[in-house]
């Protein structure tokens, strides 16, 4: 359909909602021919849900009905669009356009798979608004890209975004997923990088995409996880089998998945008048897919070589699905028939120019050898135009590059020059050390070239009209093709790679349970480690019978990012990869929720408590028992007491679910909730206080620490006036001693359940446990000691 345009978004999004909050969303993308429909009830008025998607997709054009106001004072997704996309173009079309029946009817014709696969019949009855939504994107894209597309050429997934973790776009910035909060850490010449920058060592295009998206939406299903996850295994275990994924990666186009569109939509029949100036170029765009698929087809045996030995399921499969399919040898042998053997894709662009006037073998087109012979004699007259001026003008370093904006030019280094340039060249402009210029005789040329270029590329698009008609009656084959590329891709070049340029034994395989504990053993933060090689590694272990920790510590201790690596090692575990940490053991998150940093947001006119309360809230109405709730000083932002008030009560209401949850904070009142609660865990960074000055351990410990006034001491390195500090002191420390006795009554008062919970909470854990049976007696035999003697 069109060039391809690096990373940008080749996304076209539909969204319409009703009157009971339902929003259908159906997305189309343009690079991989594929449409992924959603439909959800929002439950937030700032549409959280939406904007989340917004931000997955990236949309290029946004497609709405005309505005409605939303009921109850939701702000509504055409205002939405406005406001979180204003620079992304927005179409409005008519109501009628959002049919939902003639939604169902195209994507049962246009689906690569049977509709019975999809589940669309049962799927229609309730879930009609995406599929109102599908029928005014597919309008919008035939009409404005000049098309028809192929009928069973899409890839349709329905409900796919909700089938993965779920990550709000307020986390996704917050835990750095896709952008760095700051671009540079102070004080050191490394560039601070988000998580998928890390990853970011695909070489493909599809591939790179691929990534954002597992990273923006990691999976959920546990055999999908372990399924990449022995593919990983069997790469880190065999060098050959790695290295030699990595070279048959190598010989496949960059673009292989972006080609596949070009043959999923057909140019629709129209008069040459309308298309004159265009034809050429789609053409020229036709002709680079089919040579960029005759060099991906002419790469496959390589594949099938390396992969034939390959054991884990994963890499079974695409050996079985790809290597032993003979439709791509049928695809390969009738490319074979009409474009020639020596054509191959390259980047160069004369040389990519030559091989696309040059693909249709000789003799088929009378006409095109016509075309061809001119486009070779003005390519020579050109180049003897350079050496002419050469030993005219005495300039033997005088060069002729090519691009695709300007045609040929010349390329002339300033040593060379003496004094001023003859008048012959015209249109200079310094580059660096070189005089980039023209002529008029070059410029006539170079119109005789591309007119010659432009006759062979109409003529070559005559002669393979039904070399494309044949190609897509196998579109679908070539869909799994570019699926299985990107896939590897991101197993092979993004997380085996990652894995092999770390120390040995850095990074584990995590193990999944459906009801488990979450417990990690010396993990240490994705990013920050590679910056900092002396990183502390701490651990964490929650379970259904401690679901909370509170995280307690003077500011700069590590406690923020603590809170951000939990989550990260979560994300990278989920979309199956190996995490920096010496063990782990995972139950599968369905969304993670964060509520960190203090700023005030001008834009919806929020102060940063209500800022903080916004998000606080939009947790506390989509939380599920298998979320993983991050927290990171709430209530901070309001006064002390309705802050601490806040604070407790949204612990309580969590403590009563089975979710797990981290708060980090500074109130160490809060610590009070583990007399009253047993399924709440402290915890707290080492400090060490030597002559009012801290120092550090970043090591995370059992329990609670006070350590006495941190905040002053840290308020008198900043230089305020020491008689401001010391009246701070003695007022804080009458606080302290009222809470301290009150902390040990209620430790007193609820020291029996203390116990019996613990016992509880042992038992749950050997509950998971993978131990043999002897040692499952003789610990349970310990903890009837222990608790008979009293001391657990």
């Amino acid at each position: 359909m069109e060039e391809d345009a690096g990373e940008r978004s080749s996304f076209v999004v539909g969204f319409i909602e009703n009157r009971a909050k339902e929003v259908g969303v159906a997305a189309f993308d343009l690079r991989s021919a594929s449409l992924h429909l959603s439909q959800y009830i929002e439950t937030s008025s700032s549409y959280q849900n939406t904007k989340t998607l917004l931000q997955f997709y990236e949309p290029m054009v946004i497609i709405v009905s005309p505005n409605k106001l939303a009921a109850d004072g939701m702000v509504g997704v055409s205002q939405l669009a406005d406001r979180v996309c204003s620079s992304t173009k927005k179409v409005i079309m008519a109501r009628g356009c959002f049919d939902d029946t003639r939604g169902a009817v195209l994507v049962k014709g246009l689906a690569a798979k049977e509709p019975s696969a999809l589940g669309l019949d049962s799927y229609y009855k309730q879930y009609y608004l995406c599929l109102a939504a599908a029928a005014a994107t597919i309008k919008w894209i035939e009409a404005e890209k000049g098309v028809i597309i192929t009928n069973h050429s899409l890839l349709v997934t329905f409900n796919g975004s909700f089938d993965h973790m779920n990550i709000d776009s307020t986390s996704v910035q917050n835990l750095e997923i896709i952008e760095p909060m700051h671009s540079s850490l102070l004080g050191t010449n490394n560039k601070k990088r988000s998580l998928f920058h890390m990853l970011k060592t695909t070489r493909t295009i599809g591939g790179t995409r691929l990534l954002r998206a597992n990273l923006l939406q990691p999976l959920k299903d546990i055999e999908t996880i372990n399924t990449r996850l022995d593919c990983l295994d069997e790469l880190m275990s065999n060098e050959q089998l790695f290295f030699g994924l990595s070279q048959a990666l190598r010989k496949f186009p960059k673009e292989t998945d972006r080609v596949l569109c070009h043959f999923c939509f057909k140019p629709k029949r129209v008069t040459n008048e309308v298309l004159a100036s265009d034809n050429g170029r789609r053409s020229q765009i036709m002709i680079s897919s089919i040579i960029l698929l005759k060099t991906a087809l002419d790469a496959l045996p390589l594949l099938s070589k390396v992969l034939k030995e390959a054991k884990s399921c994963l890499l079974g499969n695409v050996y079985k699905t790809i290597c032993e399919n003979e439709k791509y040898t049928s695809i390969r042998k009738r490319i074979g028939e009409v474009i020639d053997e020596d054509v191959l894709h390259t980047r160069v662009p004369f040389v990519a120019r030559t091989q696309q006037c040059f693909a249709v073998k000789a003799g088929a087109d009378g006409l095109l050898d016509m075309a061809r012979r001119s486009f070779c004699d003005t390519s020579e007259a050109i180049h003897s135009l350079a050496n002419k001026y050469r030993q005219d003008f005495k300039l033997p370093n005088l060069k002729i590059p090519f691009n695709n904006r300007q045609g040929f030019y010349f390329s002339i280094p300033q040593k060379d020059i003496q004094g001023k340039l003859p008048s012959k060249f015209i249109q200079v402009v310094k580059h660096g050390n070189n005089v980039h210029c023209s002529s008029l005789e070059l410029a006539s040329l170079n119109v005789r070239n591309k007119s010659a270029a432009k006759e062979c590329w109409l003529r070559t698009a005559l002669c393979l009209e039904a070399l494309m008609d044949a190609i897509r009656e196998d579109v679908s084959v070539l869909t799994v093709l570019a699926e299985v590329l990107c896939l590897l891709d991101m197993m092979v070049n993004s997380f085996a790679h990652t894995i092999s340029t770390k120390p040995v034994d850095r990074y584990t395989r995590a193990r999944f349970t459906c009801d488990g504990p979450l417990a990690i053993d010396s993990g240490r933060h994705p990013i920050l480690e590679s910056i900092h090689n002396d990183f502390i590694p701490n651990g964490i272990f929650l379970s259904e019978a401690s679901n909370m920790a509170i995280v307690m510590g003077p500011n700069m201790s590590g406690k923020s990012t603590y809170l951000q690596q939990v989550c990260l090692m979560i994300i990278l575990a989920q979309i199956g990869c190996y995490i920096p940490a010496r063990f782990a053991t995972l139950r599968v998150v369905d969304r993670i929720f964060t509520r960190m940093g203090t700023m005030d947001s001008l834009e919806s006119n929020s102060s940063t408590f209500m800022t903080e309360m916004k998000e606080t809230a939009f947790i506390m109405q989509n939380v599920s028992h298998r979320s993983l709730i991050v927290m990171d000083e709430l209530g901070r932002a309001t006064s002390s007491s309705d802050g601490f008030a806040i604070a407790w009560s949204c612990c309580e209401h969590l403590l009563a679910l089975k979710a797990y949850s981290i708060f980090a904070t500074h109130m160490e009142n809060l610590s009070a909730l583990s007399t009253m609660y047993p399924n709440v865990k402290i915890l707290h960074f080492d400090v060490d206080v030597r002559n009012n000055r801290m120092d550090f351990k970043f090591q995370l410990k059992d329990g609670s620490r006070h350590v006495p006034h941190y905040g002053l001491m840290l308020a008198g390195v900043a230089g305020l006036p020491s008689s401001v500090v010391e009246t701070a002191k003695r007022i804080t420390s009458r606080i302290t001693e009222k809470e301290m006795n009150r902390m040990e009554v209620n430790c007193r008062q609820y020291e029996d359940v203390q116990l019996i919970y613990r016992v509880a909470q042992r038992l749950m854990c050997l509950k998971y446990s993978d131990q043999d049976e002897d040692s499952l007696r003789e610990a349970l035999q310990n903890l009837k000691e222990s608790y008979i003697g009293g001391r657990l």
